[in-house]
């Protein structure tokens, strides 16, 4: 079992990194005020993001490591852990961590909305490296809620600081929208796998036992987050993910319906389909006409 530091409470938080609660449910976090301390796994039981100012090691988040870098926002939601590999040595933390529970904004509409944010599950590798202009602009933001913290809470003070912490959580979305077009090369890389992996898949003859493949497994077996692997594939084609794995599946049903030897539900069971009608469904959704008239149509 492993083990790792609990953090329940933003109090708790902010006392192991010596810093002032001035509110119980929000804070923004100087690390630079923290004791120097070794690497430990922690776990956060709200929504964590931290922008480092210093490269500090590599960072383990389930199965990956990532290079922790200045300039770089990292997004950790309620219940994830995250690492540094303990090699010892004493460091001084240094940077800003935005923290905020779910139940500070619960009830508003960020916290109906704060699902969209979608890279509060990315993984560690997937972090969104800023430019020097994005960097102060994020700066810009926490300084506001630094303010709000600062000055004596009355009845603005949630919303303006919720308002802030939306704004903040809108420039990331803009940011990364800009990391999908800028890191296009590797990103091209990644479609590229995608597209070899289904075809080995169907071709490997592990349909039939293991059914479809999912968005999940997809993205496990290119070591990429669910949610970020959605992303990318929909800013990089204009499709989702799933409409790109259906696409790929009736490519491949229409060859083999030139197989007269092999009814529509073998070609359905072959494809990983549990049910045949399933496959005629979709095969008509997707081409406009059921499987035995696309046939009867091609041969």
């Amino acid at each position: 079992m492993q083990n790792f530091i609990r953090f329940d409470t933003i109090k708790a938080y902010n006392q192991w990194n010596r810093n002032e609660t001035r509110h119980p449910l929000v804070n923004l976090v100087d690390l630079s005020m923290a004791a120097p301390r070794q690497h430990n796994k922690m776990r956060f039981d709200f929504y964590t993001v931290f922008l480092k100012e210093v490269k500090c090691g590599d960072l383990r988040y389930g199965c990956n490591y990532y290079d922790y870098e200045e300039g770089t926002l990292v997004f950790v939601g309620p219940g994830q852990v995250i690492g540094v590999e303990n090699d010892g040595s004493y460091f001084q933390p240094k940077g800003k961590v935005l923290v905020f529970h779910p139940d500070f904004i619960r009830g508003s509409a960020l916290g109906r909305h704060i699902g969209d944010y979608r890279f509060f599950s990315y993984e560690m590798h997937e972090a969104l490296h800023l430019s020097d202009t994005e960097k102060q602009v994020i700066l810009d933001c926490f300084d506001k809620i630094d303010f709000e913290l600062r000055h004596p809470i009355d009845k603005h003070s949630q919303k303006l600081i919720i308002s802030n912490i939306e704004l903040f959580l809108n420039y990331c979305t803009r940011f990364y929208d800009r990391q999908f077009i800028t890191r296009e090369n590797v990103h091209r890389g990644v479609l590229e796998r995608f597209e070899n992996l289904l075809h080995d898949y169907y071709t490997s003859g592990q349909a039939p036992s293991n059914g479809l493949p999912s968005v999940a497994w997809c993205a496990q077996q290119l070591n990429l987050s669910a949610n970020y692997f959605g992303d990318l594939i929909k800013k990089e084609t204009g499709r989702s993910a799933q409409e790109q794995i259906q696409e790929k599946l009736i490519d491949i049903a229409k060859e083999r319906m030139f197989d007269a030897s092999k009814s529509v539900s073998e070609i359905a069971y072959e494809l990983g389909f549990k049910y045949p009608q399933h496959f005629t469904r979709l095969f008509k959704q997707r081409v406009g006409m059921p499987p035995n008239e696309y046939r009867s149509m091609h041969n």
